[in-house]
């Protein structure tokens, strides 16, 4: 079985309708979305509706939980004293823009989502979270101390977790010894549609291919593809210079950071 994972829209409609039409394309048997669908650009509405017409399950992110909330905070964590006055606009901008039918949309949107498969004695389970099982807006880089990643992935019973909020995709294998026996967890990022920040402007998702193959105790048992999707960039830019929206936002589309 193929399921398609996508993550932090970020309201960049271009860059969604591209990814939609190569999931289309490859037909998977579920697909799912990570949140942040909202926040720093010009389609909240447009791109919540698709996500609600299209009936994708969808849990919440961070930027969705403060708008649908009517919240100025996002949940982001800001570096410098201009990202968090950007910031501000940007949460500000889109409280100003979204319909309540949107928002309350959002605001139901839940925290995690558990799927449980039974493959070769084995019960997989595939948890769908934000930033982290702890908190909706945690960040695991890459770097993250393996012993670190490891505790907070066996707390939530997790045998495969998908996750976005960082923008930057990869996919950790992490051996893990329980009872003496070793199996094999996998963190997995899947990166960003709408606001990339790995250097790659194309919007990014995931296939995770299940099959029979697949099980705890098989290291390379689990097939991650990481799909990169060329997107109008330079429709998303403007859109963001031709608002209220800092043009930063454009530089960052433009160069992926």
């Amino acid at each position: 079985m193929k399921i398609a994972l996508f993550s932090d829209i970020h309201a960049n409609l271009p860059a969604l309708q591209a990814v939609l039409a190569d999931i289309d394309g490859r037909k998977p048997g579920a697909v799912y979305c990570l949140g942040d669908l909202v926040g720093y650009n010009i389609w909240p509405n447009e791109v919540c509706k698709i996500i609600r017409e299209r009936g994708i399950p969808t849990i919440s992110g961070n930027y969705d939980f403060g708008i649908g909330r009517g919240s100025n905070d996002c949940g982001c964590a800001y570096k410098t004293d201009e990202d968090k006055a950007n910031g501000a606009v940007s949460i500000s901008y889109t409280n100003e823009i979204i319909d309540d039918e949107e928002r309350s949309y959002l605001r139901s949107l839940p925290a995690h989502i558990r799927v449980e498969y039974k493959l070769n004695d084995d019960d997989m389970q595939l948890l769908l979270v934000h930033g982290s099982p702890r908190k909706i807006n945690e960040y695991l880089f890459e770097d993250r101390e393996e012993k670190s990643l490891k505790r907070i992935m066996r707390d939530a019973h997790a045998d495969i977790m998908c996750f976005g909020h960082t923008h930057k995709p990869y996919h950790r294998v992490l051996e893990d010894t329980e009872d003496s026996d070793v199996r094999y967890r996998h963190a997995i990022n899947i990166g960003s549609v709408g606001k990339p920040k790995d250097g790659d402007t194309r919007a990014c998702y995931v296939i995770l291919e299940i099959n029979e193959h697949t099980g705890n105790a098989n290291k390379d048992g689990l097939k991650v593809e990481f799909v990169r999707v060329e997107y109008d960039v330079e429709k998303a830019a403007k859109a963001v210079e031709g608002s209220p929206l800092p043009d930063k936002y454009a530089d960052n589309l433009r160069k992926a950071y």
